[in-house]
């Protein structure tokens, strides 16, 4: 059997109902492997947001999110909800997504990413990064399956670029957006930042065709949960029966060799990804260059400006 870091764990859920997916989180968590107590500790989880303006289906369900809040709170965790958006704070997206409704009545705190800490990245580049992903105890990923026009198709290696701060996303696409294997380099290593941690990855209703902002609903019926996010994806990109290849992400993490983003590493103790087959699952014919317009780089940082001021 697969190590532990290698378990993909993937179940049918129909609803978001956050009790059920409480239920499904339980059941799946037995499975991923080993996990150590942690009543007491500090998990921060962290959806998928996109910015003030992203659609509902952009971002991770809102019930999603209480529902594994719900499973966190029964471990006696002390519950961290937080992201930097693309545009506004967490807290502001997750008024408007609903988050922080689903959220009242749970001892669950909304957490902006507001400290920043410079990281050096293994090629050397530096990268300021929000010190609240970095501090918490146990990191939790809560990705949400989507197509996207620039990497293909986003989940939790790309749900990582949500720690790094604010502007400094924009920045990296314009400095470092030569080619979406560049970008991608600079992603998976976002990974090795963070501490402990877990993906669970709202694939109940995704979004496909197009995206992360305009694509079309698409019943999956998914949970899927691992330690480890490369596997996690691959897992997801033979589930959605799209060829590996066109992801920049997975091509990547196979030519640095990860175990990840081997197929015969990884173990499914419960569904396997065929089980899933015939969804329907559609992605863009072409990806979108990494690199944005110059005069939308410069519309986004006087949006950003905006947005500080009237915060």
């Amino acid at each position: 059997m697969a190590s532990r870091t290698l378990q993909v764990v993937l179940q049918r859920c129909d609803s978001y109902d956050r009790f059920a997916i409480a239920e499904l989180t339980d059941v799946m968590m037995h499975h991923v492997g080993q996990l150590d107590s942690l009543h007491g500790k500090t998990v921060l989880l962290k959806p998928n947001l996109i910015s003030n303006n992203g659609p509902r289906l952009a971002c991770t369900h809102r019930e999603f999110v209480a529902g594994a809040a719900l499973w966190f709170l029964d471990q006696g965790a002390k519950v961290l909800v937080g992201d930097s958006p693309a545009f506004g704070s967490a807290t502001k997206v997750c008024q408007k997504q609903g988050i922080s409704e689903a959220l009242q009545g749970l001892d669950v705190k909304l957490v902006d990413f507001v400290s920043s800490v410079k990281m050096k990245l293994t090629d050397g580049l530096s990268v300021t990064v929000a010190r609240e992903a970095l501090e918490c105890d146990f990191f939790v990923g809560l990705p949400k399956i989507k197509a996207h026009k620039q990497m293909f198709v986003t989940m939790a290696v790309k749900n990582m670029f949500g720690i790094v701060k604010g502007v400094n996303k924009a920045m990296l696409h314009m400095v470092h957006g030569d080619s979406h294997d560049q970008f991608a380099e600079i992603i998976l290593d976002l990974v090795s930042l963070l501490p402990s941690q877990m993906h669970l990855a709202d694939g109940i209703e995704v979004m496909h065709e197009s995206g992360p902002l305009d694509g079309s609903p698409l019943a999956l019926n998914c949970m899927a949960v691992a330690r480890c996010p490369v596997a996690l994806d691959t897992a997801m990109l033979r589930l959605l029966e799209l060829d590996r290849n066109r992801s920049p992400l997975w091509r990547v993490a196979s030519l640095r060799g990860l175990d990840g983003s081997k197929s015969h590493k990884l173990h499914y103790p419960l569904l396997s990804p065929e089980d899933f087959h015939g969804s329907g699952f559609s992605t863009p014919d072409t990806l979108d260059g990494i690199r944005f317009n110059p005069f939308k780089f410069l519309r986004g940082l006087a949006k950003r400006l905006v947005l500080k001021v009237s915060h």
